[in-house]
């Protein structure tokens, strides 16, 4: 659950900071105070968009922070999945906020945008003011139906995407490879020439490295052979070299070995530097006569290695890759050469991935419809409690026009609103205040499946009042025994349901104005329903009918929604 919120120089938000509790969360205040700037705080730190005056004027940064209680072992998994790890089961997202650009953090590690939205959508839920809409798109009804179905769905969902990529490859292929004979003749007769062209050359594994050792051996070839014949002529070629002058040394040496030990060592290691010497010097002169090199081979060797590296810009920048793509266009030559053979496997393989596609779409669609109908019911009875006392809630299915990697339904929802008219397309029938219901109605079904522990309403009460409003605030409470609910209202009866209360007030001091967020204790929350209730004048009856209706609403939660 969400414990903390730190927001610190957004807007009208100099620094607050406030701590939730389990259940029914109600944030008040009066309009204008800024409720909507707590609720976009809450946004930004998951990923959301900013303009450039969200920041309050003088200041260099905004920063929000959101602190979680992570308990739920599912979302624990999910969030290792991602390298996540709670520290003592707390998970932190935050976003420092900048002109131009910010930097998010979870744990105090910086993480990229896609990240903490991730992570975000494991955590919290948060339903806008304008959410409902999207009900009434079409192409959201099979992702709410899915999310519903996920447990029953998942492996059969994830192979039929599999498949349907598959199918949709070898489509492409298919595709592709259809061509009118003249420009296979003409694609045949150039794969020849450059496999005849590679198979000409003869390349052997290595060869171009051990012939660029040798050509620049051979380019330089003066160079080193007199290099090389200086040197020989120091250590044995010429008068007074290093070989004659060790023989001279162990003659000397050699008369005096039996007279002291040192002398004796001295002597030995003379002895092992004079055999070094003359092999290096054996090896020197044997290096001398490689590096004679004639006209005739550098000249091989040059073209040779032109040959080699002319078929790499060509080909592939080593052997080994000229070699691969010599074998993929002797491949292709085959596949032209029997064509119709080559054709009529393609279309046999694309008959198999669109028959596994097609099993496992509709074995995927038989499970959606058996968990369509649990919604289909649970939602129904949701909007009855919501104060839709006729309706009659359908989702419908049809099979998509083609292939698509969620399968081949085409899912829509269907509601009756009043008694004797038929089934239409809830975006034909519902107004904004009936789709914010039915949205809630939704969230409450899915809300028994949802492993995300804590859901944010903003102004769920828009368009609703009178006993409406009285059945939204019991469905919020009940929403509130499973989840923790941050709920921002203007509605009384959703107010007195709350848990806990939450004041947001704005005050201007030495002509600089501040919004504030502070918990209610039993009074205050008393004192803030007669304000909903009464207005600019609070009488007396008006807190009474304050406490009467904070009283009504705990009876109400104690019989009606009796911890299971």
């Amino acid at each position: 659950m969400l414990q903390n919120l730190h927001v610190k120089n957004l807007a009208l938000i100099d620094e607050i900071e406030v701590e939730f509790q389990d259940g029914l969360n109600i944030l008040t205040g009066e309009t204008g105070a800024g409720k909507s700037i707590i609720l976009g705080s809450v946004n930004l730190a998951l990923g959301g968009r900013y303009s450039k005056d969200i920041l309050r004027q003088g200041a260099e940064y905004g920063f929000v922070e959101l602190t979680f209680l992570v308990e739920n072992e599912h979302q624990i998994d999910k969030l290792k999945e991602m390298d996540i790890y709670p520290e003592e089961g707390i998970v932190t997202l935050s976003r420092r906020i900048m002109p131009g650009r910010s930097v998010s953090r979870i744990n105090g590690e910086t993480v990229q945008m896609a990240a903490l939205k991730e992570a975000a959508s494991i955590l919290i839920d948060i339903h806008g003011q304008h959410e409902h809409q999207s009900l009434l798109y079409k192409k959201n009804h099979l992702g709410i139906v899915d999310a519903y179905a996920r447990e029953s769905i998942a492996d059969v969902k994830q192979k039929t995407a599999q498949a349907y990529h598959e199918y949709k490859a070898c489509e492409k292929e298919l595709k592709e490879a259809a061509t009118d004979e003249a420009q296979r003749a003409k694609e045949l007769s150039f794969l020849r020439f450059e496999v005849e062209e590679i198979q000409n050359a003869d390349l052997k594994d290595g060869e171009d490295e051990d012939l660029e050792v040798l050509y620049r051996r051979m380019a330089n070839s003066k160079k080193i052979a007199d290099s090389v014949g200086e040197a020989y002529t120091y250590t044995s070629g010429g008068n007074d070299n290093a070989s004659e002058g060790l023989s001279r040394a162990i003659r000397a040496m050699s008369e005096i070995t039996d007279y002291d030990e040192k002398a004796s060592k001295l002597y030995d290691q003379l002895v092992e530097i004079d055999s070094l010497l003359n092999d290096f010097n054996r090896e020197l002169a044997e290096y001398s006569r490689e590096c004679e090199f004639s006209d005739e081979e550098f000249y091989e060797t040059e073209n040779r290695l032109n040959e080699i590296n002319h078929l790499k810009t060509k080909y592939g920048s080593t052997i080994e890759k000229i070699c691969s793509y010599c074998a993929k266009q002797e491949e292709r030559i085959q596949i032209l050469e029997d064509y119709d053979h080559y054709m009529e496997q393609l279309r046999k393989h694309l008959e198999q991935t669109e028959e596994i596609f097609r099993k496992s779409a509709q074995k995927l669609s038989k499970l959606r419809k058996k968990q369509a109908e649990i919604l289909e019911l649970a939602i129904e009875d949701g909007l009855k409690e919501l104060n839709f006392e006729d309706v009659r809630f359908q989702i419908h299915f049809e099979e998509t026009k083609g292939y698509t990697a969620e399968g081949i339904d085409d899912i829509e929802f269907m509601i009756s609103l009043n008694p004797g008219q038929p089934l239409k397309p809830l975006a034909n029938v519902a107004s904004g205040g009936e789709l914010s219901r039915i949205m809630l109605a939704i969230k409450t079904v899915m809300a028994e499946r949802d492993d995300i522990e804590t859901l944010i309403f903003d102004e769920i009460d828009v368009g609703i009042s009178g006993r409406t409003a009285q059945k939204v605030s019991e469905k919020m409470a009940v929403i509130g025994r499973r989840h923790q609910v941050i709920c921002i209202t203007h509605l009384a009866q959703i107010a007195a349901m709350a848990d806990h209360h939450y004041l947001i007030e704005k005050a201007t001091t030495e002509g600089i104005t501040r919004t504030s967020i502070c918990a209610l204790p039993e009074d205050q929350s008393i004192n803030e329903l007669a304000r909903i209730l009464g207005g600019a004048k609070i009488t007396d009856t008006v807190i009474q009918s304050a406490v009467e209706m904070r009283e009504l609403a705990k009876q109400t939660k104690n019989n009606q929604y009796q911890p299971e």
